[in-house]
């Protein structure tokens, strides 16, 4: 099983330790709480993520061979949604990144679950990630 693959799982099954989508939101929100701070220097056209309702900012740059990713938002479950994704992909090699299938989405319930505005973020979030790993191949 692949690392990234891995981490899915084990998202997989910390969200199956929620018997409700009211306290799945809130681990979401908490989450985002515990993203590390975003420097308002990130904060650029070039790194906002275009198909958000929200604001959100992913910033990434190549570090030993390794795509990292800092990230944010300016509402506290698409937040959340970012330090999920953030926790897949980030440090991850491009081709891993490119290699992986997002199965986390569905498997949580996210797809089920998740205004439309949400969602599309979020596909729109997975979209960037992707096609910068393609980049930096």
């Amino acid at each position: 099983m692949s690392n990234i693959a891995q981490i899915q799982a084990d998202l997989v099954e910390e969200f199956d330790l929620f018997d409700d989508w009211m306290s799945r939101y809130e681990h979401v929100i908490d989450l985002g709480r515990q993203l590390p701070e975003f420097d308002t220097q990130w904060q650029t056209e070039e790194n906002r993520i275009r198909g958000c309702q929200s604001q959100v900012w992913l910033n990434m740059q190549m570090v030993d061979g390794k795509l990292h990713i800092d990230g944010t938002s300016d509402a506290a479950i698409v937040k959340g949604l970012v330090a999920i994704v953030l926790r897949v992909y980030s440090d991850q090699t491009p081709q891993d990144i490119l290699d992986a299938k997002p199965d986390f989405i569905a498997d949580i319930g996210f797809t089920d679950h998740l205004s439309p505005t949400r969602s599309n973020g979020l596909h729109s979030m997975l979209r960037t990630i992707y096609q910068r790993a393609g980049t930096f191949l």
